[in-house]
């Protein structure tokens, strides 16, 4: 697969533009094209995350799974936009590798406050990533649907979001389209009504509906995860975009797929033109396709740390902060970073397996018995609870040998540091809260 023809695929589209530069299409069509993308003003509230790397991009690539229109055969009844698939990529500040981070949709995150499509505030809670971008989309404002969904992510991710871009539905089917349909090789029948998809064993193009319900295909093939089903949508998009540098050296193949992308792109202002999205993709046209780094955040089933939780996932510690420390600072992940990360998900250090000593140190009573509560319903495995003298901030402290399970602690609460300490009681983790526990934790589930 060329570099240009990766890039293409794993943005859904976004990126290529690109092939504007050397189609020598008129300028009525520029400009047709242009008026297509749609730009939407988007600003998040609150505290973000600092810009720790100037000259690199983080950019939010959504697949929206709006109920509207033609889409609204995917989910009868429902009035909210809906993100199918959710990925996060990484251009360099030397423009010589990128990183492409997808993030399960049943990724059991906490969802930040945010505002609806009608004005009103939701409570901060856990639950799957993928709502935050139904909470801000409920009345099919996608302005608020992806301010809620930068919000979500920067604040589980301490990445700084640079730029927004999300593609719906019918226009990933009519990219496909354009180039005559994808081949899929199912090594099993796949019949899925939620999907719409019947199909039969064995190599086969696939377009139209059956191209659709192919990527979103789910609970009738493999285990039925999430998981699985990111791994189909990569397969399916390195594809599209083999077949896009073989098919779109004509004008007419070349019109109708730009057609039906920036028909259904929306971006944030600074992307919401054919200009700005060339610009964008020319910075990374040069990179090496050894140099394209894609992964999923590492992470593993949340059954292990909350038995009765059988549909989510959740994120492995301390891995996922290793992998979010180095996109903040600009540092290239690459394969040996990717086997790294694909070694330690065969055993993780579950929430479950560490324990937990709670000391309140905020003289308030009954905090160290609020913040075990929380951690429980984490997974993590309390083991006593007291008091400890006064502290002016939250600390995690950790015997010789528990260095690992603090790190999977401090995962879950952002900004708090693990120290190794020779008091620390052996077993244990400790968690002295102090006054900043519940503003670091989001104390509500």
């Amino acid at each position: 697969m060329t570099r240009r023809g990766r890039i293409v695929a794993w943005t859904g589209g976004v990126l290529g533009v690109l092939l504007l530069a050397t189609a020598g299409v008129g300028a009525w069509v520029y400009q047709h094209l242009d008026g297509n993308i749609h730009g939407v003003d988007i600003g998040v509230d609150g505290k973000r995350p600092a810009n720790l790397s100037p000259g690199s991009k983080n950019i939010l690539i959504v697949g929206s799974d709006s109920r509207a229109g033609a889409n609204a055969k995917y989910g009868k009844g429902l009035t909210t936009m809906q993100s199918d698939t959710l990925m996060v990529l990484h251009i360099a500040a030397n423009h010589k590798w990128a990183t492409a981070v997808s993030f399960p949709r049943d990724s059991w995150v906490e969802i930040p406050a945010c505002t609806r499509g009608n004005g009103s505030k939701s409570s901060p809670h856990h639950f799957k990533i993928n709502e935050a971008f139904s909470i801000g989309g409920d009345t099919g404002n996608i302005t608020k649907a992806a301010t809620c969904t930068i919000k979500t992510v920067e604040q589980n991710t301490g990445l700084r979001i640079d730029n927004f871009a999300s593609i719906d539905f019918q226009g990933f089917k009519g990219m496909v389209n354009a180039l005559d349909g994808i081949e899929v090789c199912p090594k099993h029948a796949i019949h899925d009504k939620k999907a719409h998809l019947d199909l039969e064993a064995g190599c086969q193009t696939v377009r139209d509906e059956k191209a659709l319900g192919y990527v979103r295909t789910r609970y009738s093939v493999g285990d039925g995860s999430d998981l699985g089903r990111i791994g189909r949508q990569q397969e399916f998009m390195k594809a599209l975009g083999e077949k896009a540098q073989e098919k779109l050296t004509s004008p007419g193949a070349l019109y109708n797929f730009l057609d039906s992308a920036t028909r259904s792109v929306t971006t944030d202002r600074d992307l919401d033109s054919i200009d700005a999205l060339t610009d964008l993709a020319s910075t990374v046209k040069d990179i090496p396709s050894d140099r394209l780094t894609f992964l999923t955040v590492p992470n593993y089933y949340r059954q292990a740390d909350v038995p009765t939780d059988k549909a989510n996932v959740v994120w492995q510690y301390p891995q996922a902060t290793e992998l979010f420390s180095d996109m903040a600072h600009d540092r290239e992940i690459g394969a040996a970073g990717k086997k790294k990360f694909a070694e330690a998900a065969k055993n993780p250090v579950t929430a479950h397996s560490v324990h937990v000593r709670v000391l309140n140190g905020t003289g308030t009573s009954g905090q160290a018995a609020t913040a075990a509560a929380e951690l429980r319903k984490l997974g993590f495995t309390v083991t006593a609870i007291g008091n400890a003298p006064a502290v002016d901030r939250t600390t995690i402290a950790y015997p010789a040998g528990l260095g690992t399970q603090a790190q999977v602690l401090a995962g879950r609460l952002p900004a708090i540091k693990a120290t190794e300490s020779a008091e620390a009681t052996p077993g244990d983790v400790t968690l002295t809260i102090g006054p900043d526990f519940a503003a670091k934790s989001g104390n509500t589930e």
